[in-house]
């Protein structure tokens, strides 16, 4: 055990449900979606099914968390009484949000902070985030939370089905994926983030039903080995899919700590539109 308070923050494109970052008091630094006529903290000035319901008429573009409030936030922690704090940011080869969070240095507010790339995104990161959360409460040393959150950015993966390629181009988004005339066809990719944190096509398949079967069958497999595991299923107004995925997933991975439903986050909304799953998975022993 230690003496050590410490924090722990995350961005909002990490997806850690409110239930999870308020039972770990997690702070959260918001990222920004920006419309022609105003602006929004992801998750806090606007929900997703505002954004889906605007899409029609207009494709909001995203930007990182404010510099400002994150300062705010790190003069709030150390106000708070903690002297150290971990920061869990979703992946570098996807937003500049970590590059950005890690500007503040070792030492803001005199906190001695460490930086987590997560080299993934969405539910992803947010296991990396829950599992940072358990580490700390467990009362372990600063340095061996931070070692041990290492270990866990290597054994999460997310495994993506979207129903259209378009809001992943339109945003940039789109990595090492390939086959928009694939989805012409009915091909659809299965998307994950290779060590680099940048999307890519792990396997395809013809149709929407097999290309969830396939994810779900990548994430098991992920999963093979591991005497313990966390599981989660977020949906992008596909709420019937994601409740038949995630009931697969416990009959297949009945042992897991935590079985995490939620919906997308805003900011990924606008990323990937209408139709996303994310089945995410972690190794922990």
């Amino acid at each position: 055990m230690t003496d050590e308070k410490i924090a722990l923050l995350v961005d909002s494109g990490c997806d850690v449900p409110l239930e999870y970052r308020e039972k770990y008091h997690m702070y959260l630094a918001p990222l920004t979606i920006i419309y022609k006529d105003a602006e929004y903290r992801d998750g806090i000035d606007i929900d997703p099914g505002t954004v889906f319901a605007r899409l029609a008429e207009e494709v909001p573009t995203t930007s990182l968390p404010s510099p400002a409030a994150v300062a705010e936030l790190f003069k709030q922690i150390k106000a708070d009484g903690y002297c150290k704090v971990v920061v869990v940011a979703i992946s570098s080869g996807l937003s500049g949000t970590f590059d950005m969070l890690r500007s503040f240095g070792t030492e803001p507010e005199g906190l001695e902070a460490y930086y987590v790339d997560t080299k993934n995104i969405g539910i992803g990161s947010g296991l990396v985030a829950i599992r940072a959360a358990e580490l700390i409460e467990q009362g372990l040393p600063f340095g061996e939370v931070c070692e041990q959150v290492e270990r866990a950015v290597k054994n999460t993966k997310v495994y993506f089905c979207v129903a259209t390629l378009e809001y992943l181009i339109k945003g940039g988004r789109i990595g090492l994926v390939s086959g928009m005339a694939g989805m012409l066809l009915d091909v659809k990719p299965v998307i994950s983030c290779n060590e680099d944190g940048i999307y890519y096509t792990v396997a395809k398949a013809r149709g929407r039903e097999k290309s969830l079967k396939l994810a779900l069958d990548k994430a098991v497999e992920f999963a093979e080995g591991a005497t313990q595991y966390s599981i989660g299923v977020v949906q992008g107004a596909a709420e019937a899919e994601a409740q038949a995925v995630m009931k697969a997933m416990k009959e297949r991975l009945p042992d897991h700590r935590y079985a995490i439903e939620e919906q997308l986050t805003p900011v990924l909304v606008v990323h990937t539109g209408p139709g996303l799953i994310g089945i995410g998975v972690q190794r922990i022993d």
